[in-house]
Formats: structure tokens, C-alpha cells, sequence
């Protein structure tokens, strides 16, 4: 993790540029378009934030040749594949705007979502900056949020993509673990707040696997896969606080994407 983070001008524009990590993305009603056989939904951790590399097309979106579907899709020779996975997308947000490409062929449907809606970039922001005590209030917030609109809204979403797609197989991916603990940081948030943001996680990931069995869908744990690749462990696979690039902060690398979420998806897929 970057030492730069802790100096006030790094924190200041941390403050200031951390709608470019919740800022929703754009909510439009999706227009029909032909049906792809896959179709790879959600918010950054689908479109592959963290792994460089964009596509060209929307920029904020920043969808990654990196990302988990794109290489799926590459390794399994499939040319019918859409991929309108969104940084910053909350449920609401791809039932809205991202399921034009479902239809009656569709065989395959991925997506990660619900972090942007549980307020985790809101969660690190309060942690990197307020101290353990701040931290530990604001995950006690985020995980007392779960169990309602959250709820709601992937119910909803789940819903929609059945109905757009009924023959498809669902697979709903799920989140890691952000912090490998008593790890190798020599600045960062302490082992209790770092514990903290892990049982959000698991919390997290534990509502979007009820929603997603209470649907028929197939929910991938990824936790296992990021063990040990964690911030703060020896070969971290997902981003700390970057300055530089905020945005990217608290994802997936590369190696996250092609290490940690692909071999989970093609065991299920």
C-alpha cells in the first residue's frame, strides 16, 4: 500500500475525487438488442477495473481486456458475447441499463454486483481517513444496511434477467476478501479495522448468495481463490489506496482477474 496516502494533500484529493469510485453509473433503460449467448453484466469488479488495459467505448465504464468475462469468453472460442458490465454499477443500475442483450439464446449470464449498492467505496473512504473508531462505524453501518434495499433490489434484478433470459445459466460472483491480515503493511489501517472490512465482505457476499440460490442461480465464492493474494500479503492481487489512480483503488489486479476470478468461474460455467 502507498505510503503517499497518509500525507494531507493525498488525502485531500482523496476526498475530493471519491465520487470517481461511487458515482453510479448512468441508469437508461437497456434497448433490445440480439440476443448474445453470453452476456457479462455488473458493476468494476466485472468490467475488470484494476486490471488496465480498457476497451475503447465508454470511458467511465473502464472495461478491461483483463476483466474475468472477456477472458472467459476468449478461452472458450465465444464471439457471441456482450460485455456492458459498468464501473460503478449498482443493482438498479444494469436491470435498468444493462440487459439488452438478453434474450431466449442467451446460454450464459455473469455478473458481480452489490458492493457499489452496500456503500464499500464510501466504507474504505471513511476507514483510510477516520481512524479505527470511524471505520469500525461505518462498516457497522454498511452491514445494518444489507438486509433491506439490497435485498430488494438484487430480488429485482435476478428476476429481470430470468425473465429476459429463462434458458440461461446464471453465475453470480461474489466479492474477496480485501485484507490479508497481520500482513506486511508498514502504513494502512490496523488488523482490527482491516478484520472489520473483511466481515463486511463475507456479510456481503452472504446476502447476494441467498438471493441468488433463492433464484436458481449459481453463486462463485471467490475468497478462497484471493487467499493469500490480499493487500498486505506478499503477492497482492488487489489494489490499496493508488492516488494516482483512485479509481482502481481496493480492486482486482490483472493477476486478480486471470488468477482469482476465472478459474472460479470456469468451475462453475
Amino acid at each position: 500500500m502507498r505510503h503517499s496516502w497518509m500525507m494531507a494533500c493525498a488525502s485531500s484529493l482523496l476526498l475530493a475525487s471519491a465520487g470517481l469510485v461511487t458515482a453510479p453509473a448512468p441508469a437508461h433503460e437497456a434497448p433490445r438488442a440480439a440476443a448474445m449467448a453470453y452476456v457479462a453484466l455488473g458493476d468494476s469488479y466485472s468490467a475488470g477495473v484494476g486490471a488496465g488495459d480498457y476497451l475503447p467505448g465508454r470511458k467511465s465504464c473502464k472495461r478491461s481486456s483483463r476483466a474475468y468475462p472477456v477472458l472467459w469468453a476468449e478461452a472458450h472460442g465465444t464471439t457471441s458475447f456482450a460485455f456492458p458490465a459498468c464501473n460503478g454499477a449498482q443493482a438498479g443500475d444494469v436491470r435498468s441499463g444493462q440487459l439488452g442483450a438478453l434474450g431466449p439464446a442467451t446460454r450464459l449470464v455473469t455478473l458481480t454486483v452489490g458492493g457499489s449498492d452496500a456503500g464499500f467505496a464510501r466504507v474504505m473512504t471513511s476507514c483510510d481517513l477516520g481512524g479505527t473508531s470511524l471505520c469500525l462505524s461505518t462498516v457497522a453501518r454498511a452491514r445494518s444496511a444489507m438486509d433491506g434495499p439490497l435485498v430488494r433490489d438484487l430480488d429485482q434484478l435476478y428476476s429481470a434477467i430470468r425473465e429476459r433470459a429463462p434458458a440461461a445459466h446464471v453465475v453470480v460472483l461474489g466479492y474477496p476478501h480485501l485484507y490479508h491480515l497481520r500482513g506486511g503493511c508498514e502504513a494502512g489501517l490496523q488488523d482490527r479495522a482491516r478484520a472489520a472490512v473483511n466481515d463486511g465482505v463475507d456479510q456481503l457476499d452472504a446476502v447476494i448468495a441467498r438471493r441468488a440460490a433463492a433464484h436458481g442461480f449459481t453463486f462463485a465464492d471467490v475468497r478462497a481463490a484471493f487467499d493469500g493474494h490480499e493487500i498486505c500479503s506478499r503477492s497482492p492481487w488487489m489494489h490499496g489506496v493508488d492516488v494516482p489512480a483512485l479509481t482502481e483503488s481496493y480492486h482486482p489486479t490483472a493477476p486478480g482477474q486471470a488468477r482469482g476470478y476465472l478459474p472460479v468461474l470456469d468451475r462453475v460455467s
